[in-house]
């Protein structure tokens, strides 16, 4: 196949006999090569590894990090995961030498100003959400599920109601909240929302009862909708004799307005990654709260980090702990960046992130309502859900013009997600987008819109102006090719 200019650019630039490093002879004397490896495992000719340039190493790399999408280029609407802006300072403060360079196995004596750190962060977490006991253990979102299941698992084994194995939770839920529940032991029982998007009550009256373990919930939900009757579904779970755990994956809605202690929840996870300052695109990094109410704090992860007059330690007398959850204490770096956030706002800070974002998700989600299908009419929160299903009534899907927002270098929102709603586009302005941009994204989705009526072939072929085309998708995941490989000839 003839290379694209673009490929003959990046792969074909080797030139025999260019160099991008010379290293130094090593100072110690070196075995033959035959005497350390086996015969049959040694090369017969030597790798084909290009041969370029220092220059051209740099541009190359410079070149390829240029066709990522980032927040740093671009709008990046993608709802449920908060792609916002993340200050560039917070970046500087996990890279102060005095952070940077610390080693985990290092004495408590030597690692102070850490302990202070995650100490004063757990203590600034407990406000925000409400609730006294907080672990900065957990790598990550899905990490912290786990441990707060575990939390409410070792809590009803000590009671010895052994038999509260159900976690509830609603139709909407994020995908990993009946995975994390399977996985800690407990049997997962899914109850309907209602017709406004929310959750049920009299399908929830239903499944309670003395097997009832807990019920998983965010609030505001996956649809950005907030459960006007949250007060009810704890009433009836605690009666019920079961726990309320808080996704914390839509916090930024409601940070500095509504607690989630307040509204009766016995544990949340927070992530940090997300609402607190470090975009989680891509996989990482990543980085959790758990906090607890009181009749869970014996059960947290050891060690737990505690202060004796102006010193720091770490405590692992803790004999009802459900253990170590991770290696070493949380994702530092991760750490530093969202006490820094959280410094940087303050409780009034705070409270206009929240304020901004829902202001953000309501006006673009009131300039689109007629150009697309509203999942539910009620005022959103932080973000909102539309359904593609006009323009699928033209041939255009909501993949197709997921692809199509790429050629005007706008990240696409999650798509077809939640599932109770068809051709799902998920969208989350975020509290640090301008109303220009806000303005132009509207203006490229009706555009798209109008795309479907006038020439509906031009949207489902799309991306055009990518450094990849349209994927033939079934064959990219069937036989997924992931790599260069160098021409032999």
């Amino acid at each position: 196949m003839e290379k694209t200019p673009l490929e003959t650019l990046i792969f074909e630039q080797s030139q025999a006999g260019r160099r991008a490093e010379t290293l130094p002879r090593p100072n110690v004397p070196l075995k033959p090569l035959e005497s350390l490896v086996p015969q049959g495992y040694l090369r017969q000719k030597p790798p084909a590894l290009p041969e370029v340039s220092e220059l051209e190493v740099m541009r190359h790399f410079v070149r390829l990090s240029h066709l990522n999408h980032s927040i740093d280029t671009g709008f990046y609407p993608l709802g449920s995961c908060t792609m916002k802006y993340n200050p560039k300072v917070n970046d500087a403060m996990a890279a102060l030498e005095g952070f940077r360079e610390l080693h985990p196995l290092q004495p408590v004596d030597q690692v102070q100003g850490a302990l202070e750190l995650i100490y004063k962060l757990e203590r600034a977490i407990s406000q925000v959400v409400g609730l006294p006991a907080v672990t900065l253990q957990p790598a990550a979102g899905a990490h912290g599920e786990m441990t707060g299941l575990l939390l409410i698992k070792a809590y009803f084994e000590a009671k010895g109601e052994t038999k509260r194995k159900k976690v509830i939770v609603p139709d909407t839920a994020h995908g990993t909240n009946p995975a994390t529940a399977a996985l800690c032991g407990f049997e997962v029982v899914e109850i309907k929302s209602n017709a406004r998007g929310l959750v049920d009550l009299e399908s929830l009256k239903a499944v309670l009862g003395p097997d009832t373990a807990a019920i998983m919930l965010t609030n505001p939900n996956t649809l950005g909708l907030f459960e006007e009757e949250i007060m009810d579904v704890q009433r009836l779970v605690h009666e019920a004799g079961g726990l309320l755990y808080y996704d914390g994956a839509n916090l930024n809605a409601i940070m500095g307005l509504v607690r989630p202690g307040d509204m009766g929840f016995d544990v949340c996870h927070l992530n940090l990654h997300k609402t607190f300052s470090t975009p989680h695109g891509g996989g990482g990094p990543g980085g959790c709260a758990v906090a607890c109410r009181d009749i869970l704090e014996p059960f947290l992860p050891k060690p737990v980090v505690q202060k004796t007059g102006e010193a720091y330690d770490l405590c692992w007398d803790r004999p009802q702990s459900i253990g170590k959850v991770k290696g070493f204490y949380g994702n530092f770096g991760i750490l530093v960046r969202a006490y820094a956030y959280i410094l940087a706002h303050g409780k009034e800070g705070l409270c206009q992130v929240s304020r901004d974002a829902i202001l953000n998700a309501n006006y673009l989600k009131h300039k689109l309502s007629r150009h697309f299908t509203v999942a539910f009419g009620q005022p959103c929160m932080h973000e909102f859900v539309l359904s593609g299903v006009r323009q699928k009534e033209r041939g255009v899907s909501t993949a197709h013009m997921a692809k199509r927002l790429l050629d005007f270098g706008v990240h696409a929102p999650t798509v077809y997600f939640p599932l109770v709603v068809p051709e799902a586009m998920m969208i989350e302005p975020t509290e640090t987008e301008s109303k220009e941009v806000l303005d132009r994204f509207a203006e490229i989705m009706i555009k798209i819109d109008q795309e479907s009526i006038d020439d509906p072939e031009k949207v489902k072929n799309a991306p055009y102006n990518t450094p990849v085309g349209k994927l033939d998708e079934a064959m990219a995941a069937r036989k997924p090719n992931l790599r260069w490989e160098p021409s032999l000839d």
